[in-house]
């Protein structure tokens, strides 16, 4: 069954003016914090947005590939504290991936919007100008926002004939990997 999700599994930006069902919401943030974490840390925090005034501000915390959070019902921000954890970033990015993985499992759709290492202009970052719109205190930092919500638009899922097997390598580099028998 995942597999075969993962296999139709697409990244959505145009959504359905239709909330999200608040036990919906919760099996999203419970998704979150089950996510695995390096030593058992959890270094993230999650903010839940809902509110179309916050979602347009933080469509706006970057010049490109966040607008489309303007018309989503819910944005999932995920941030992490450094001091924490040294593998933050991965822990929140794997978090970020079961909360993608649980919006497919509950019919939504869902599009990852890069934060971490992104600028919202000349001489400030998108994370600092999410932490400015949320309230976010020092030293956390935000990885990503996933946007969420009921599918506006129908994609296909890629073909396994487009699939990059040329970058899997069979026991050591440089040795091709045989590709799907099935």
């Amino acid at each position: 069954m995942f597999l075969s999700m993962l296999q139709e599994r697409r990244s959505i930006r145009k959504f359905v003016a239709r909330p999200i069902e608040g036990d919906k919401i919760a099996r999203l943030v419970e998704a979150a914090l089950r996510a695995p974490s390096s030593r058992g840390f959890n270094p993230w925090q999650f903010i839940v947005v809902t509110r179309p005034d916050v979602l347009r501000a933080l469509a706006k915390a970057k010049p490109h590939g966040a607008a489309f959070l303007a018309d989503a019902p819910l944005g999932m921000v995920v941030c992490a504290d450094p001091g924490r954890s040294d593998v933050w970033v991965e822990d929140a990015s794997i978090a970020s991936a079961f909360i993608h993985v649980a919006a497919l499992s509950l019919g939504l759709g869902s599009c990852w919007i890069q934060i971490r290492k992104r600028m919202y202009d000349e001489k400030k970052t998108a994370s600092a100008r999410v932490r400015d719109v949320l309230e976010i205190p020092e030293p956390l930092e935000v990885e990503s926002i996933i946007a969420i919500g009921y599918p506006g638009e129908t994609k296909p899922g890629h073909p396994r004939s487009t699939l990059p097997y040329n970058q899997v390598h069979q026991d050591r580099y440089g040795v091709a990997f045989p590709g799907p028998t099935v």
